[in-house]
């Protein structure tokens, strides 16, 4: 740090008595962040979850350059731009069958929120409103209030828990107890009118890298259709191939009612999100009759210069072989992990896509496991940036990680078993 005296400078998910920020990053290339003291560190964690490509890819640095000599912010309620109805089209495109209408917003916890008002919005234009919202447990949409509402009660959010809204919960589908999931969210939804299913497609990020199989998304979608209840899919994490495919609601056949997407849209560039409907939901706000508007905006809606970021990640997707580095990906994890399986070191090895993660078998577990800053520390020494959820490890690395590198990761996780779990055993 300069001698400026300590940085005003609040950082995100970081208790600062404990952690104090003192490493600046000064430039990015590929896989790694390079520190003021010239370190590479390798971002295993794809700086949490947006970079796909790797940083600063030259179309994408290319097409930035290109609009900022065209545009800045272009108020978006009375006017359009080109940046953003090529990326729209360019989306409903590529998305799951049956979205028609894209609406911007800036992150992944707005796109959740645009999403939810969109549900009870569609209903109530409908004449027959509905309110009730059905999240699966363990689930993570984000830090604003509605997106918390709709996520996991706990250490996240227990000081603010008098603004959130009660939620109904159905079980996570773990291993053996599937059946139980699809039970609970039949039972809810026959005993009173839903208006929406919110679930994180195949993994749940923030809540413990918990994966569940395609076939549980797929019943879910059914016994949705069933009961007239919208499905939101919220893919601002498993979106743009971190499960193997562009998204994961492939792997289900899913065409959700709503998709929501960030994180990824840009290549990890700039900040964008979309949350993308029906044209049944968009049909429900369209009226002569003002107050059946949609009533949701940004002052920053559909930035021309993140658009044309996200514009030039599609383009990568088209004109080059990403689906074949997200196969290579997966391989690589899937020969890396194998030894890990039988190790009694370690609890629940799994990998979806590009994804793996594996918990440690310590004492304490849970995200506020005293392993976690422990494990942090350990791999930020080793200039690898892997950032622990308590005892769950995991990586999700940039596509353009190679063998060599992965084999970094693997072997100083190898390594921090012996040196810190059996410490905490």
């Amino acid at each position: 740090m300069t001698s400026q005296g300590p940085s005003p400078v609040w950082h995100p998910f970081t208790q600062h008595a404990l952690e104090p920020v003192t490493t600046r990053v000064i430039r990015t290339e590929g896989a790694y962040l390079i520190d003021e003291h010239g370190h590479s560190i390798l971002d295993a964690i794809s700086s949490w979850w947006v970079i796909t490509h790797g940083h600063r890819h030259p179309a994408i640095v290319a097409a930035i350059h290109a609009a900022v000599d065209r545009f800045d912010q272009i108020i978006f309620a009375e006017y359009t731009h080109e940046p953003a109805e090529d990326l729209a089209r360019g989306l409903i495109r590529v998305a799951p069958p049956g979205l028609a209408h894209v609406f911007y917003s800036d992150s992944g916890s707005t796109a959740v929120e645009v999403a939810l008002k969109m549900a009870l919005g569609f209903f109530r234009n409908s004449g027959a409103p509905r309110s009730r919202i059905v999240v699966m447990e363990h689930g993570y949409h984000g830090d604003t209030i509605g997106a918390m509402s709709a996520g996991e009660r706990g250490v996240f959010n227990a000081a603010y828990s008098p603004l959130l809204f009660d939620v109904d919960t159905i079980p996570f589908p773990a291993a053996g107890a599937e059946q139980g999931t699809l039970d609970a969210f039949e039972q809810i939804c026959s005993g009173r009118e839903v208006a929406t299913l919110l679930v994180e497609p195949l993994i749940l990020g923030a809540g413990g890298m918990k994966m569940y199989p395609p076939h549980l998304l797929t019943e879910l979608k059914r016994i949705a259709g069933r009961y007239g209840t919208l499905l939101i899919a919220d893919e601002v994490m498993s979106g743009w191939g971190r499960t193997g495919t562009l998204f994961a609601c492939e792997q289900a056949g899913v065409s959700p009612d709503i998709l929501c997407i960030s994180k990824g849209i840009t290549g990890g560039a700039l900040p964008l999100a979309a949350t993308l409907c029906s044209a049944e939901i968009f049909d429900a706000h369209l009226s002569s009759d003002r107050s059946r508007t949609f009533f949701h905006s940004s002052s920053y809606t559909a930035n021309p210069i993140a658009c044309a970021a996200a514009l030039a990640n599609l383009n990568i997707w088209q004109s080059e072989p990403v689906l074949e580095r997200l196969k290579s990906l997966e391989h690589m994890h899937r020969e890396r992990l194998a030894p890990f399986r039988s190790d009694p070191r370690f609890l629940n090895v799994r990998q979806t896509g590009t994804i793996a993660a594996l918990d440690l078998n310590v004492s304490s577990s849970g995200y506020l496991s005293e392993v976690g800053p422990k494990l942090k520390h350990f791999f930020r020494q080793r200039d690898l940036l892997i950032r622990p959820l308590g005892n769950v490890i995991y990586l999700m690395t940039p596509y353009c990680v190679t063998p060599a590198e992965l084999d970094r990761a693997y072997a100083a996780i190898d390594e921090a078993a012996d040196v810190i779990g059996m410490a905490n055993k």
